[in-house]
């Protein structure tokens, strides 16, 4: 058998180098070059008209017609830009009354995507621009309704430029790092609620309001760093350094909030009387339409109880406008949903199985429910109240496909602005007057358009038909439905090009399986996979029980259990792929990262499974180790469910191990600590157990920067080249 393995291998060697030799893809494009050309970012301009964008060489800001697409003028040349040495900007939004540009250089990443630069602020019709602070790198600045003042964060504690005067005022003195945070969230604040700021202006200018964090009794967390090849760090050549950071894990006590209000006028700060548990969560907080009502959206800690309070900002009074229950979670993405209006708001709500839209008037009462049906409201774009439409991306032509409608409520019809089939996605300008269309398919890249509101195509921005081009050659996704304990689940395949039904392919299994995560979709995607089919293999992905695009229903099967449901789906999936004629069902693998990482050892630690070989790459291995917010939303905490947290770990199931595992992780992964494959590795040791590690040093979650993507690419092939 270890004979005909190799010659195996080395026929699948042969096979790589005679695919590469013959022009087509090639492992190192797929890894590093494998994305179609988007157009660049855009700021729609109060009129609907015109946007603003960077130029190319992000020297210049201009200002184009939506229409037509034409430049129209240049805002800011930095050519022309007198006192200022800086040559080249990162990024620039502008002011609500159009007077000011604020421009960013300099930026340094602190988490995912919260960053910290040097901030300006140029002036449009004089042609000046000015520092915004010189005390430092500034964090989530942003103009004033009135464009007067810039509001910012530096080194934990808020301040106020005010540009009449060319003052600076501190907000806030106690921020303290790994004690107290206002206006910025903590780490898991950022990357489970997707918080970048909590500062936000009363429509009047005239109060501010925040949260404060306050982490002192939260954890530490200690990262080593090394020298390392890759950026690498010369101070640490012989001595590592260290990252050290605040990460509640499930069970632990994570920071306590407030929310905070500023009256501008006379520097007073107050504590708000928000309804809060001792360790509940402030998500969210905004304005509504008038200064009087700062919208607070609060989570109980097992976040099954969303509550929205209209809170007076001057008098404190909290008054409750809306709540949501649930047994199971609530998807903190539905409060990406919630807009206000003058005499109303709109929120989003999984309440009768799906996630659909609902109408409440400013005093709470519900006027109605938007949109209905046996599909899911992914995205709301926004409500036009002068010809009541509303604008809207869902599942409503099917789970694998995206579709942007408008629900016209004087009609009661809805429109598909884009088509049935593929993935559509919209953004809109501040008008909702016209939109730009992101849509592709399983076998069309990429392609975006300008549209006005009813869907009809004005033009073509971005093609990507050389691109397309490049990759014909490409294996493309073929879509199936399979059954597994009575429910139907969506997959897709890849084969290779020359794919012989007579044959008998190896088969990888590509899952990630996270609750209310879609991997089956009829999209574009270009990746290491796609490589993987020419070199004999077939692709396989399938969205077990818990994935999300079918409603709430289907996700909430998970719920309290992680790793059950999803690991008899996926050992399905694989009896599925044993069972068809041209697949070799003694070499089937399987393939996750982060939770599909986590899946990956679940699916392998399982009795009887038919896996040769897998790979997981970044992996949480007990749920006790990884952060309070996203754990305890679908497990609640360990003290609640410890039976749920033991079935769930891998941990207990080491002894189970059969077939190849590479487990793969980054050093400095702040998001999957490291310590998860460590421990793992422990217990398989402790166990008799064999598998096989490599380490990325100084990597994060993703494993990127230099070639690192196609190191990794390349080892992971490898393995199941020898293993396969």
């Amino acid at each position: 058998m270890k004979y005909l393995n190799w010659f195996l291998y080395v026929g699948l060697l042969l096979v790589s180098s005679a695919t590469t030799a013959h022009g087509a893809i090639s492992l190192r494009d797929c890894a590093l070059s494998a994305s179609p050309a988007a157009p660049e970012p855009i700021v729609s301009e109060a009129s609907g008209a015109t946007y603003l964008r960077l130029s190319a060489d992000g020297k210049n800001v201009e200002r184009c017609d939506y229409r037509s697409g034409k430049l129209l003028d240049t805002v800011m040349s930095t050519a022309s830009l007198r006192d200022c040495d800086v040559k080249t900007w990162d990024g620039f939004s502008i002011s609500p009354t159009g007077k000011y540009l604020l421009l960013w250089t300099g930026t340094e990443k602190i988490y995912r995507h919260m960053f910290r630069a040097y901030y300006y602020v140029y002036d449009i019709s004089r042609g000046n621009i000015k520092p915004l602070s010189n005390g430092g790198k500034q964090q989530a600045a942003q103009f004033s309704p009135d464009s007067r003042m810039v509001a910012f964060v530096r080194d934990n504690n808020i301040y106020l430029a005010k540009l009449d005067y060319g003052t600076e005022v501190a907000v806030t003195t106690d921020g303290k790092l790994n004690e107290v945070i206002n206006g910025t969230p903590d780490w898991v604040y950022h990357e489970e609620f997707g918080m970048i700021s909590s500062i936000t202006f009363s429509p009047d200018s005239q109060m501010l309001a925040f949260i404060k964090w306050d982490e002192k009794e939260v954890k530490m967390y200690d990262i080593q760093l090394y020298r390392g090849m890759c950026s690498h760090k010369d101070e640490y050549t012989y001595y590592p350094g260290q990252f050290s950071y605040k990460y509640p894990m499930a069970g632990e006590t994570h920071s306590s909030v407030k929310v905070i209000s500023y009256d501008i006028d006379n520097r007073q700060l107050k504590q708000l009387n928000v309804p809060l548990d001792y360790d509940g969560y402030v998500c969210k907080i905004e304005f509504g339409n008038t200064p009087d009502r700062l919208m607070v959206n609060t989570l109980n800690r097992n976040q099954t109880d969303l509550r929205l309070y209209a809170v007076n900002p001057r008098s404190a009074i909290a008054k409750q406008v809306y709540a949501d229950k649930t047994s199971s979670w609530i998807d903190p993405h539905v409060t990406s949903m919630t807009r206000y209006y003058s005499d109303s708001f709109i929120v989003a709500s999984e309440r009768d199985g799906h996630c659909h839209l609902y109408q409440y008037s400013n005093a709470g009462s519900l006027m109605k429910q938007v949109t209905k049906g046996d599909w899911d409201v992914t995205d709301f774009y926004g409500y036009d109240p002068a010809t009541m439409r509303y604008y809207f991306q869902s599942t409503k032509n099917g789970a694998i496909n995206r579709t942007v409608s408008v629900y016209d409520a004087k009609k009661a019809v809805i429109t598909d602005l884009t088509p049935s089939a593929g993935w559509a996605t919209a953004s809109f300008n501040s008008t909702l007057s016209y939109f730009i269309c992101n849509f592709s398919d399983a076998t069309t890249p990429n392609v975006y358009t300008l549209c006005d509101s009813k869907g009809k195509n004005i033009r073509t921005i971005i093609d990507n038909a050389s691109y397309k081009s490049k990759w014909q050659e490409a294996p493309k996704k073929e879509f199936f439905t399979m059954q597994s304990d009575g429910y139907t689940l969506n997959g897709y395949m890849l084969k290779p090009n020359d794919f012989e039904p007579s044959h008998k392919y190896p088969v990888i299994m590509y899952q990630y399986s996270g609750p209310q995560s879609q991997l089956v979709c009829n999209k574009w995607n270009m990746e290491w996979l796609n490589y993987v089919a020419t070199q004999g293999y077939i692709v396989m992905c399938v969205d077990g029980r818990g994935t999300g695009g079918r409603g709430k229903d289907f996700a909430a099967l998970v719920y309290k259990q992680l790793g059950y449901y999803e690991t008899i789906d996926q050992l399905a999936a694989a009896r599925y792929a044993a069972s068809l004629p041209y697949v070799d069902a003694d070499r089937i693998g399987i393939f996750g990262w982060s939770y599909g990482g986590y899946m990956t050892i679940m699916a392998m630690t399982e009795k009887g499974n038919p896996y040769k070989a897998g790979v997981a790459v970044a992996p949480v291995t007990d749920w006790r180790m990884y952060d309070c917010i996203y754990t305890e939303r679908f497990m609640l905490s360990p003290q609640q469910n410890a039976i749920g947290y033991d079935s769930a770990s891998t941990l207990n199931r080491v002894k189970n191990l059969s077939g190849n595992l590479l487990i793969v992780s980054g050093t400095a992964d702040d998001n999957v600590h490291i310590n998860n494959t460590y421990e793992f590795v422990s217990h398989a040791t402790e166990e008799d157990v064999l598998v096989d590690m490599m380490i990325y040093p100084n990597k994060d979650h993703h494993i990127n920067g230099c070639s690192m993507r196609y190191s990794l690419y390349k080892k992971l092939l490898d393995y199941f080249n020898r293993n396969l």
